[in-house]
């Protein structure tokens, strides 16, 4: 049995430290002993990079999910009813799982591949000395992984063998997007209770389908519950920094929703969208 602890790979030693022969033949570690390195590239299958096979179709088809996302939100009076300070609170906080919703609603699907990583030799041979000791290399920022992307593909075919109507979908977003746990929300006690009566609506809407109507709706909020288990970052990285760069999603969603009085139509939302993809 394997004494690595949880979240550690074999291709790592012990506290997430690299293995004795890259830290002997990299000269920036040697020359720097007091300073903890940067984590490397993990080598375990699962913790690979990927990338989208297709990221501009692919890419499209997220921005199409944004833009109805807008228009929903848009087109929501007890959510355009909130203050400006709680709407965009309530977008930071619940635009991943809204957006995932559109994702399973919309049958997104899309394929991956490994992403190139130099090997561990050639990084070390194109790495220069740094002339001063007290210089800190920054690490690369993190690419999806392929576990990353295996649960967000089982989280959307939960979604689509549950089969759900446009009105349960509809009603399930209130149920994600009024959430009275996001911090720095003004308005907690007036958005737990539209919680409520979007999970109310919600519970409505289920019951007509079989008498195990109680079964459906577990089931249903069970497979909702795993969306928050998905970082906004992954769904950034994955789908919109391939062709559109660091882009702050949530940032941009908030200039469409709070900068644009009037409801916007898809249209619209689909040009401010295309506006932003060319810079």
């Amino acid at each position: 049995m394997s004494s690595s602890q949880p979240g550690t790979c074999p291709c790592q030693g012990a506290a997430g430290r690299p293995n004795i022969l890259y830290a002997l033949l990299n000269p920036s570690l040697r020359a720097r002993p007091s300073v903890p390195p940067a984590p490397s590239h993990c080598l375990c299958r699962q913790h690979r990079p990927v990338r989208l096979c297709t990221p501009h179709r692919t890419c499209r088809k997220a921005l199409d999910v944004l833009g109805k996302t807008v228009v929903f939100l848009r087109n929501l009076p007890s959510f355009c009813q909130l203050t400006h300070q709680d709407q965009r609170q309530l977008l930071w906080g619940c635009w991943g799982p809204l957006f995932l919703l559109g994702l399973a609603q919309d049958t997104v699907t899309f394929e991956v591949t490994e992403a190139p990583v130099p090997s561990i030799l050639k990084k070390i041979l194109l790495e220069e000395p740094s002339s001063s000791a007290s210089s800190i290399q920054l690490p690369d920022r993190p690419q999806p992984s392929l576990a990353g992307v295996q649960w967000l593909r089982c989280c959307l075919e939960s979604f689509w063998s549950l089969e759900l109507s446009p009105k349960e979908y509809a009603y399930l977003k209130g149920t994600m997007l009024f959430n009275p746990d996001v911090p720095g929300l003004h308005a907690c006690s007036h958005i737990g209770h539209l919680q409520q009566e979007a999970h109310q609506a919600l519970c409505e809407v289920l019951e007509p389908w079989c008498p195990a109507g109680q079964s459906r709706l577990a089931r249903v909020l069970l497979t909702a519950s795993t969306l928050k288990s998905i970082p906004p970052s992954l769904l950034g990285d994955l789908f919109f920094r391939p062709i559109i760069g660091d882009i702050d999603i949530a940032g941009l969603l908030e200039d469409m929703l709070l900068l644009s009085q009037p409801a916007p139509t898809q249209a619209e939302a689909r040009c401010w969208l295309d506006r932003s993809w060319q810079y």
